[in-house]
């Protein structure tokens, strides 16, 4: 019965023995990446989410820098990332693009001798397939890119306090055709073209100084995009890449234009909420902008309407009024209306003619030449400032979707708003100038039919209404149109974007003109009225 306890204790050792080396193994190994400021946080935690979705049991190590903040290095801790601080290397070239200040610090990888290997993968990579061969490679791997150029955005390196000290000592004197660690490691390791072919099925023994990564394992996004296709088997995929500049996965516009983009954000959907709401990637600082940011033009454009049209006319709030403005709509753009016309001598009203001849005088004001040309520089003026301050407003990292709708939502209605506040300009204008070319009074009974006519019906123009409508239909046909044709290659995107945005600016340039000439006539005939009335902010 003795011998039983000692053969239980025995077994106990060996197996706590056994688990403590499968322990050591797995933190003599890690995968390694760099972060410098907050903008890259989503990008680290996809990353890491990728990964671990492999099954690795290997550590996951970030590099920060004194830029990220304590709440960022918090989540990633919840990730599971193992979170060290480093101070930056300098760049020391004076010839760089300015956001590579501080991707020298990328080389303190080759100092981290606590591991025996380390895989180094960029922040705006994600890994689609286990990668745990790479840590068979030699002692310096990476993937050549761009002809004969080595691409650092992933690497394969065993730490060496040695050959850390040797690039310090070097770091002033060899070039780099990048600006950056990227053109200094291609100077270092000379001879890296010339390296063999690492085979994960066929290692090289004894261990090779330096192996060449497959496209495999660094598959880049900008050469997918050349030819809309992948250049290896795609099944075959490890890591993608994404090499397009400021152009990053995380920022929502990029995954309407890129395809790829798709594989990155699948994975995000997926990552768990660390910390409270940052579930599916989600910020929940962004998540308060982004309902603010949707409820907000809402609310002004009830308010703003409510005050222009309904407070003069409460009726318009009932449905039989406005199914007798949907009504008289469609009746209006069933006729043959004439439309206002203009010649090089000035613009003179056809749909208003009538009116005019009831004025004592018999004249009417005539419009500039230019006047126009002022209205669609107006009116391309008002689209470019509305989609420029759309992109300012709303968060990047937010989802595609949301971005997108959110996008449309805010150039519309600031189009709306600054165009709306030009064509009142003209509205007032000619009020001023049917003032100014001293007409007589209306008689009686013109004066009565304005003034009833402004009691019984919307204030809102209906010319407006229609080509509102309008233009945000081309609009969001011609951002849509690759996707509900399922267009992926990026020059066909943009073709067919550039195609509705041709379709867009000759609807806009007539719509633009044909507002700003009735506009100015409606400020002729209601110059009486409107000085006891609201005017509808449509103009």
């Amino acid at each position: 019965m003795g011998s039983r306890p000692r053969l239980a204790l025995v077994a106990a050792l060996a197996a706590a023995a056994l688990l403590a080396g499968v322990a050591a193994a797995a933190t003599e190994e890690a995968y390694v990446t760099l972060l410098y400021g907050d903008e890259f946080v989503l990008g680290v935690r996809v990353l890491g989410k990728s990964i671990r979705d492999t099954g690795t049991r290997r550590d996951l190590v970030v590099l920060v820098s004194d830029g990220v903040s304590d709440y960022s290095r918090k989540l990633l801790q919840a990730d599971g990332w193992i979170v060290k601080h480093i101070t930056l290397l300098a760049n020391p070239n004076q010839v760089r693009p300015k956001r590579f200040w501080g991707v020298y610090t990328k080389l303190k990888i080759f100092n981290m001798t606590s591991y025996r290997k380390v895989v180094y993968l960029d922040a705006d990579t994600v890994v689609v397939k286990s990668i745990e061969d790479l840590f068979k490679c030699g002692k310096f791997c990476g993937n050549l890119k761009h002809s004969e150029r080595m691409n650092s955005g992933v690497m394969v390196v065993e730490p060496s306090e040695t050959v850390f000290k040797d690039m310090m000592r070097q770091i002033d004197s060899l070039p780099s055709y990048t600006g950056g660690d990227q053109g200094f490691l291609n100077s270092y390791y000379a001879d890296f073209a010339n390296s063999h072919v690492y085979e994960p099925d066929n290692p090289s023994t004894p261990e090779p100084e330096t192996q060449r990564l497959s496209t495999l394992y660094n598959a880049d996004v900008g050469l997918y995009m050349l030819a809309n296709k992948w250049m290896v088997d795609e099944k075959e995929l490890r890591v993608i890449h994404y090499t397009l500049g400021p152009l990053k996965p995380w920022d929502w516009w990029t995954a309407w234009l890129v395809k790829p983009v798709g594989v990155w954000q699948d994975v995000r959907q997926t990552l768990e909420e660390s910390l409270p709401g940052t579930g599916g990637g989600r910020n929940p600082h962004d998540q308060l902008v982004v309902k603010v940011l949707f409820i907000l033009p809402v609310l002004l454009l009830l308010f703003g309407y409510y005050q222009s049209c309904f407070q003069t006319n409460k009726d318009l709030l009932s449905i039989r009024s406005l199914c007798a403005f949907a009504r008289r709509a469609r009746y209006k753009y069933k006729s043959d209306e004439a439309l206002p016309s203009y010649s090089a001598a000035g613009v003179s009203s056809s749909a208003f003619a009538n009116s005019d001849q009831r004025l004592s005088h018999g004249t009417h004001s005539r419009l500039p030449s230019y006047f126009g040309a002022i209205a669609v520089l107006a009116s391309f003026v008002s689209a470019g400032v509305s989609l420029a301050f759309a992109f300012t407003i709303i968060p990047q990292q937010i989802m595609p979707w949301t971005g997108l709708l959110l996008m449309f939502e805010w150039t519309f209605v600031s189009f709306f708003l600054l165009f709306g506040s030009y064509l009142r300009f003209v509205y007032r204008w000619g009020i001023l100038c049917a003032n100014h070319v001293g007409y007589s009074r209306l008689d009686s009974s013109e004066n009565h039919m304005i003034t009833g006519r402004h009691h019984n019906t919307s204030e809102c123009d209906i010319d407006a209404t229609f080509y509102w409508i309008v233009m945000a239909i081309i609009a969001i046909v011609t951002v849509l149109s690759p996707t509900l044709l399922g267009v992926t290659a990026l020059f066909a995107k943009l073709g067919l974007m550039v195609a509705g945005g041709v379709v867009l600016a000759s609807f806009m340039t007539y719509s633009s003109e044909h507002l700003a000439i009735s506009a100015f006539y409606k400020g002729q005939r209601e110059r009486n009225v409107s000085r006891t009335r609201s005017i509808c902010f449509l103009f």
